[in-house]
Order: C-alpha cells, then structure tokens, then sequence
C-alpha cells in the first residue's frame, strides 16, 4: 500500500490536469493564432528583416531578438490540434495561412539579402544549412513544452522560449539568402531544417493534444483516422531518416576534426622543420601541413603522414606542401629564419620542462593526499612527505625507483602497525619499493 501511495504521489506532480485552461479556451486561442493578416502579418514581415540583417551581420542576439517577435508558431500548432481533433476546416486554414507566412518570409527575406550590398555567408547562415538529428530532438521538445504552455493557466514565458529554440525563422531567412544569391545548396538545406522544425512541433502538438483528450470536433470513421495516423507515421520517417544520417555524419566530422587537431599538435615540428600552416578540411577528410625549414625529402614526408595512424584516421588524406626553405633564402633572411628556428627549438625546451616541474609540484601535492587517507586508519600521524628517488647499488647499473615517505606523528607507532603501514603504502602507490621513515 505504501508504495501504490507513493507512486501515486510522484504522478501527483507530473499530473497536467489541475493547471489545464478551459478546453474551449484553448481552442479559440489556437483558432486566433493561426490567422495572419493585419498585425500579424505586418509583424512577420519585421521580424523576418530583423532576422535578416541578424544573419547578415552574424550577430545572434538580433536573430534572437526576430525569433521572439515571429508569430509562426500559431499555425504549426494548429495544425498539431486539428490533427488530434480531427478539426479538418481548422487544418485547411492552418495549412493556408502557413503557407502564405512562408511565401511572404521568402519574398521578405530574398528582397531585404538582394538588395543587401553584403553577401557573405558568416557562421549564423551556414549553421543553418545542415539539420541533423539534433534539429529533430529540439524541435520535437521545444514543441512539446509549447503546446503544454498553451493549454495551461500558467503560460509564463514559455512561448517565447520555445520559438527561441525551435528557430523557424532563420532557415527561412536563410532559405531566401540561397534565393537571392543563386545558392540552391543554401535554399533546399534551409528548407529541410525549417520541414523538420515546423513537422516535430505540430507532432508534438498532436501528441499532447491527445494526451490531454481534446475533444473531437467532427464525426470520423475509424478508417479514417487509421489513414491520417499512417500518413504521420509516414511523414515523420521521411522526415527523420535524412537527419539521422546528417547526425551521424555530424558526429564523425567532429571525431575526425579533434584527432586532426591532435595529430597537427603532435608533427608541428619535424626534424628541423615547423609548420608554417595548416588546414583542416572536415567534409573532404583532408589536412593540408605546409612546412618551413630545409627541404623535405620523400621519406620525411612518408614518416609525417604516418604518424596520422598513432591518431586511428581511416580514410584521410594528408596533404604536404613546402613553404619557406633554406634555399630560397638570402644570408641575412637565412640568420633570421634559423634565430626563429632557436626560439621555436627553446619554446619547445621550456614547455617540457614546465611539464617536469608541473609533474614535480603534482608529486609534492600528493603527500597531503596520501595524508588525509592514511589519517582515518591512524589519527595519531600528523603529517606526510612524500618523493621520488632513484636508488643506485654497486651490485647494478640500473637504478631502482623508490618512493621515500617521511611521516610526523604525534606518539608512539607500535612495530605491528609499522608493518601494517608499510604494506596499506605498498598496496596504495602500486610498488614495494617504499621507504618509510618517522620523525
């Protein structure tokens, strides 16, 4: 009984139905929502040019600014509910009124990106081209927390949050960018992400409009409503399966793109040689190494590109191509070039031996943990030094490695525990080479 109870305490909390607006309330704020003439079509029409001028000039907090102000979330919900409700004159209009927001976004947008004496395509336009699975989740999410705000007392600000994460507006932005400047790839990438977007939300819709038993608004026969669950069903696969396979391709460009960081670390100076530049080329595979220094040979060029199988690329192509050489240089360049050649020699000996000392501080560290451990076994030890040494005999010319611990305490240590202590050091630091001395 006990926990039937508390089962039924937990959906207690996530229970939705003590918050819920009056259904008919719910259902003319949707019907109003939808509309887009007047106020709201003059507002769309701004928010696009906000949006706009956003993308153009790269700047995130005016793309934010126009998702806030956009009213296009209305008919993408009701076109959610009227699924549910099988309101099918409501769907019509959504369908109708969404598609005259989208062609007046495109005319907007390709005229304010025509007209625009800035054409380049800066970092806000181009994360606008390649949905991915990610796109999928946030829109289905951002949906789902919209419908659940409009069909509650308690609407905070909820809606414009959801249509700051679900960002309908910039792919349309983006979608007339590809339009105004012939870019196709730009226009149908756009549009994708703004098909996934505006599907996921109305799903979500549909979702928690069921959930929450919106009535049915007309007479349907169950095959009818098989029919439209199918072609929903159908829809979201059509939908998804291409941005699954983006997500993938995401993931992998971002795997290569770290390891290549890596591996260009790690050949930045090779025999004599450093690297001028490089470039990574994410989608191709390929990395570009330009090299400055004295001429290299086939070989030296053979052992940089294997290096990369340390790193576990498969298929990448690594490119190497001669900068700056000796030979190209005159006698005054050649003792600037091998005076840079000494300091990139030094930088390279001053940060291994920062390492060194890093290393040395970490081991002088690690004396007041192996402190506060031992010190919950035996309380009456007080302090801990602990250090590395090499330990040379006559009898071997390898040192052995020793780890010294000198330990305070505040009384007498019996000899069992000795024993006791050496053995918890042993087992701790992984060696039986350990020297304990007490003060």
């Amino acid at each position: 009984m006990k926990k039937l109870y508390f089962i039924r305490k937990i959906f207690h909390f996530f229970s939705l139905e003590s918050e819920l607006e009056n259904q008919d309330s719910v259902y003319e704020e949707i019907k109003k929502g939808i509309i887009f003439k007047g106020t709201n079509l003059w507002i769309l029409i701004f928010a696009i040019i906000v949006a706009s001028v956003g993308l153009n000039m790269n700047s995130t907090a005016v793309i934010i600014g126009a998702m806030l102000i956009s009213p296009l979330m209305g008919p993408i919900n009701g076109m959610g509910y009227s699924i549910a409700t099988y309101d099918f004159d409501l769907f019509r209009k959504s369908i109708k009124n969404f598609s005259f927001a989208i062609l007046v976004s495109l005319i907007a947008s390709t005229a304010y990106f025509a007209l625009s004496p800035v054409s380049t395509a800066h970092s806000e336009l181009l994360a606008r081209t390649s949905p991915t699975i990610y796109d999928v989740l946030i829109a289905l999410f951002g949906g789902l927390a919209g419908i659940v705000a409009i069909s509650s007392k308690q609407k905070g600000n909820v809606i414009p949050g959801v249509a700051i994460a679900t960002a309908l507006m910039p792919p349309l932005c983006t979608a007339g960018y590809g339009l105004a400047t012939g870019q196709f790839n730009f226009f149908f990438g756009a549009l994708y992400l703004f098909t996934i977007n505006t599907i996921f939300i109305a799903i979500a819709s549909v979702w928690i409009s069921q959930l929450l038993k919106f009535p049915i608004r007309s007479i349907v026969e169950e095959g009818k409503k098989k029919k439209i669950n199918r072609t929903i069903t159908l829809v979201i696969t059509i939908v998804l399966l291409p941005s699954i396979f983006f997500g993938y391709k995401l993931v992998k460009q971002e795997e290569f793109s770290q390891k290549a960081q890596k591996y260009v670390s790690n050949v930045s100076l090779f025999e004599g040689n450093y690297l001028l530049k490089h470039n990574i080329d994410i989608k191709k595979s390929k990395i570009t190494l330009v090299y400055g220094g004295s001429a290299l040979s086939e070989k030296q060029k053979k052992a940089i590109i294997q290096k990369s199988n340390d790193f576990n690329f498969k298929d990448a192509v690594i490119q190497i191509e001669q900068g700056l050489t000796f030979s190209n240089l005159d006698d005054s360049n050649l003792e600037l070039y091998k005076l840079k050649e000494q300091i990139v020699n030094l930088n390279t000996t001053i940060n291994k031996k920062n390492v060194e000392i890093e290393s040395f501080l970490n081991q002088q560290k690690f004396g007041q943990i192996l402190l506060n451990e031992i010190k919950t076994i035996y309380p009456q030890i007080q302090g801990c030094s602990y250090s590395e040494s090499l330990v040379f005999h006559d009898s071997s010319s390898v040192p052995l490695k020793s780890s010294v611990i000198i330990l305070s305490v505040k009384s007498n240590i019996r000899a069992s525990d000795k024993i006791k202590i050496k053995n918890w050091f042993s087992q701790r630091l992984k060696s039986e080479e350990v020297k304990i001395f007490y003060e």
